[in-house]
């Protein structure tokens, strides 16, 4: 695919050309065009089941609404967001919109002309595996370099992966190249930040948080909602025999068992408030829409 300059500068080759001079200088675009190429041969197509999804359209619209301000935010402010390297990090039990949030600042960082490379932990890793083939098409170095250089990088499921020490040194390779390159980088995960240190290592953990803005995603398992709707009469969705407490940022995210309640000293203890960057005027923990209605909010005014 040929490049189109985004700032109608140049003729798609990266280069402004002054004919009274009969010299040539760098477009803008040029650090762009360069990015795309080299990211030309990584995975950069948004998922058929995520090509539709929108702010204004379910699942979007079903989700915490102060959590959507936040994403919706960073991608109204995507382009200095990116040239400054700054990312977000999904955090939450599954099936409650990680990654279509992620897929949704992706797809806008596309939309744009922005060098995008989407990835699952599990398939990047498989790709680095396959760098030591006869056959490679590259080595395990020009593929970082090619994941450094993409200007927003988009892993799904940090933590989901077999641990071993090749495993914790090739994500540490990736996550510290973007770091030291000012990359931006999403990240999604099911675990909270101390079961994370365990699996992927303190190194990896701390770079991401400085890099990254934790958007913390709570609730039930919309995908296991919707699919137990249809087996009950009148489409109801049938309820467990025992609720499950939605967990408060950092807190070790584990399955929930339905079958034994959780003792009232393991349930997890709301922090005293919520991270700097977010929104005071909306509720902490977040909680979804339907939730607020019918109750009262609380205001400056109030107290």
């Amino acid at each position: 695919m040929s490049w189109r300059c985004p700032y109608n500068r140049c003729e798609g080759n990266g280069f402004v050309y002054d004919e009274e001079k009969n010299i040539a200088t760098d477009c803008d675009c040029r650090s762009q065009m360069i990015a795309q190429n080299r990211a030309s041969r990584l995975r950069a197509r948004i998922p058929k089941k995520y090509a539709h999804v929108d702010f204004a359209t379910p699942p979007v619209t079903d989700m915490p609404p102060a959590v959507v301000r936040v994403v919706k935010r960073y991608v109204e402010q995507l382009n200095e967001r990116l040239n400054a390297g700054r990312g977000l990090w999904f955090e939450g039990p599954q099936g409650t919109g990680k990654t279509t949030l992620a897929m949704l600042v992706s797809k806008h960082a596309l939309a744009t002309g922005r060098s995008t490379a989407i990835y699952s932990v599990p398939r990047i890793l498989s790709e680095m595996r396959n760098t030591f083939d006869d056959d490679a098409e590259f080595g395990s170095m020009e593929l970082i370099d090619r994941l450094t250089e993409v200007e927003l990088l988009q892993l799904d499921d940090l933590g989901a992966e077999r641990t071993s020490p090749w495993v914790l040194e090739q994500l540490y390779s990736v996550i510290n190249a973007r770091y030291e390159a000012e990359r931006s980088i999403l990240v999604t995960t099911n675990l909270g930040r101390e079961a994370l240190i365990e699996q992927v290592g303190a190194r990896t953990v701390s770079r991401l948080t400085e890099m990254c803005d934790v958007i913390p995603l709570y609730g039930e398992d919309r995908r296991l909602t919707a699919s137990m709707g249809g087996l009950a009469p009148g489409g109801a969705a049938p309820q467990p025999s025992v609720s499950w407490n939605s967990p408060a940022p950092g807190a070790n995210l584990e399955t929930p068992r339905w079958d034994t309640p959780a003792a009232p000293e393991q349930r997890a203890v709301t922090p005293a408030g919520p991270p700097s960057w977010w929104d005071r005027r909306d509720p902490w923990p977040p909680v979804a829409e339907d939730a607020l209605q019918g109750s009262t909010r609380r205001t400056p005014s109030d107290t």
